[in-house]
């Protein structure tokens, strides 16, 4: 009887518990169209400088990118990331990348780890540390990397870089490179919405 009343009494605490169990936060993604969210919003750039959206923008629009310094997703990418931010300086369009990793600003995502990785990896582009996830929380940003481009309208491509993160030479549908083309041209992707693959965000509960 003490057994089944101890295995009971456990079996109860562990519903409570569950029913303190806070639920993962959701937040709905920014709509294709809709314009730049929290675009006067400034964030600490690897510079030292503060940055706005409408600082990184130019009139043809501006790719923004959600990344971090470690995710192997981001590892895998980084040929990439460096190659399509390169591009828009090389055509006219903005580029910001976004480290919303606020779980983590005292690890491997911390600005000075930022600055290094920045560093690093030769970006010439903005690198910005996005303080509460704020501006992830606006775009409804959840992975690592996740792109956002926006045309001097609003936002015409969001997603994955690609259809393959793992094997750069096995891509066989380059979203963003002909996204950003289309931009350069003054035309609307033809491939608007991908999934994004990667890591989660890692915000603070």
């Amino acid at each position: 009887m003490k057994k089944l009343l101890s295995i009971s009494t456990l079996a109860i605490a562990g519903l409570l518990s569950l029913a303190f169990v806070k639920p993962m936060p959701t937040f709905e993604e920014l709509a294709l169209n809709k314009p730049m969210p929290e675009a006067t919003y400034k964030m600490k750039d690897v510079s030292g400088k503060e940055v706005a959206l409408n600082d990184a923008k130019t009139d043809k629009g501006l790719l923004v990118i959600f990344s971090c310094n470690t995710c192997p997703y981001v590892k895998l990418s980084e040929t990439r990331i460096k190659e399509y931010s390169d591009y828009c300086l090389a055509n006219g369009i903005g580029c910001i990348i976004v480290n919303s990793n606020e779980a983590q600003r005292s690890e491997e995502d911390s600005f000075d780890a930022m600055v290094k990785y920045h560093q690093a990896q030769s970006l010439k582009c903005y690198y910005t540390v996005d303080a509460s996830s704020k501006l992830a929380n606006a775009f409804g940003a959840t992975r690592t990397p996740q792109c956002f481009l926006f045309n001097n309208k609003g936002l015409v491509y969001k997603g994955a870089i690609d259809d393959n993160v793992k094997d750069p030479a096995a891509v066989k549908a380059p979203y963003l490179k002909d996204a950003l083309a289309a931009v350069s041209k003054g035309t609307v992707p033809a491939t608007q919405e991908t999934k994004s693959i990667g890591c989660t965000i890692k915000r603070v509960e």
